[in-house]
């Protein structure tokens, strides 16, 4: 793979990471918003759909992980 290939996935690869972060953040505020929860409205639908978010959350974040680290191979794990 020549370089100017390598710095388009580079760059993609930033991206995602931007991505990855920002996603962090909404996880870890829903994660709090979450424990601040009574525990009656953690049992309920309303916490039970937070819950269900926390997880969607949490898939998102490995898929992109897991692109970075496919990227970064076919870079030649560089």
């Amino acid at each position: 793979m020549n370089q100017e290939r390598r710095n388009i996935i580079n760059t993609q690869i930033s991206a995602l990471q931007d991505v990855e972060h920002a996603l962090t953040d909404v996880a870890e505020a829903e994660q709090e918003a979450f424990d601040n929860m009574p525990e009656g409205l953690q049992n309920s639908a309303r916490g039970e759909a937070t819950q269900e978010a926390l997880n969607q959350l949490e898939e998102a974040l490995e898929c992109i992980r897991s692109a970075c680290d496919a990227l970064s191979e076919a870079m030649g794990g560089k």
